[in-house]
């Protein structure tokens, strides 16, 4: 399960750079950031990571 958050914390990173580089998404952009942190951060409060 854990590789399957840290896999979707990646994939929205990449999307969140992709949308700066191209500025396109807006706010959806910034969503997704906010989004991967905190899947970055439940798992490690969960000690998944």
């Amino acid at each position: 399960m854990s590789g399957i958050i840290w896999t979707i914390i990646v994939v929205l990173f990449v999307i969140w750079v992709i949308g700066l580089i191209l500025r396109i998404g807006g706010k959806l952009i910034h969503l997704l950031l906010v989004l991967a942190l905190v899947l970055l951060v439940w798992n490690l409060i969960t000690g998944n990571g």
